[in-house]
């Protein structure tokens, strides 16, 4: 079964993803989780048709890790840094948005605040945040997407003053 759909499979992820490694990685992926299917007693008429389902799913999965990915690059996002306060008139407001900042961050909800504070502050991977807080690697994701947010939405509130 393996060698009938595979080529197959593979053209197609390869085209989807325009990089045959991913492709294959995928392609691996999906076959392992439908013939697990399988061998749970799962009832498949049409095995090709479950191995599409689960690669399309796998390549939906895919694209959102790597918006969130790119959500929460803060190289990418310069949002959060604070405004110059090398000169004396910068001094109290930056002080101020700061604060802003630091009042946003302390009104996230306990968990979100966590996540956010582990991965920002103390520079952990989002595995090791999920290992620390028990919880999914997508969890964290989403605690640092909305704290990110909410820091930004600060952000935006400060400078349009």
């Amino acid at each position: 079964m393996v060698e009938r759909y595979y080529n197959e499979l593979w053209g197609f992820l390869r085209g989807q993803l325009h990089d045959g490694d991913a492709a294959g990685d995928l392609a691996q992926e999906a076959y392992a989780r439908a013939l697990g299917a399988q061998a749970a007693g799962r009832e498949t008429r049409d095995f090709r048709s479950l191995l599409y389902r689960v690669a399309r799913n796998l390549l939906v999965d895919r694209h959102r890790r790597a918006r969130v990915r790119q959500h929460t690059d803060i190289d990418e996002w310069h949002g959060l840094r604070a405004p110059d306060a090398s000169q004396p008139e910068n001094a109290a407001a930056s002080g101020q948005h700061v604060a802003a900042m630091l009042a946003v961050i302390e009104g996230l909800p306990p968990r979100c605040r966590e996540a956010f504070v582990l991965h920002k502050f103390e520079q952990l991977p989002h595995a090791e945040v999920a290992a620390r807080m028990g919880i999914t690697r997508n969890a964290v994701e989403k605690h640092i997407i909305r704290a990110l947010l909410a820091c930004r939405a600060c952000d935006d509130r400060y400078n349009r003053r």
